[in-house]
């Protein structure tokens, strides 16, 4: 079993910045990668970034690529996202995940959720 707890979301106005951290307790062992997705309303849950549990790969949607970080504190077993220049498009519940498979992007091949956090950035 793996446990996420995530924080970090909140309001910011367009052009802003925000960091959302993820941390990881029990089997972090049988941890591979961990992906960070976002689902505004309406919408379908959404890939954003995913990192191998060692740090050494990322990925990122093309609709994030360059503006936002994905990265990991091996000592603190946290991820976090570094979202900068944000825009209104990106308001969305923010969700982390761990996958036992390496460098999975969709939902279905993550077993571990985080509770989600509410990112807003108004206009």
């Amino acid at each position: 079993q793996v446990q996420l707890v995530e924080s970090g979301g909140g309001l910011v106005q367009a052009g802003g910045s925000l960091r959302l951290s993820c941390a990881a307790t029990g089997r972090t062992f049988s941890i591979l990668s961990m992906g960070w997705f976002r689902q505004a309303p309406g919408k379908e849950r959404e890939f954003v970034a995913a990192i191998s549990w060692g740090g050494g790969s990322t990925s990122y949607a093309g609709s994030v690529k360059g503006r936002f970080t994905i990265s990991r504190d091996k000592a603190k077993n946290t991820v976090y996202l570094q979202m900068n220049v944000l825009k209104p498009d990106d308001t969305a519940v923010y969700y982390c995940a761990a996958s036992s498979s390496w460098m999975a992007v969709t939902p279905g091949a993550f077993s571990a959720w985080g509770q989600g956090t509410q990112v807003t950035v108004s206009s």
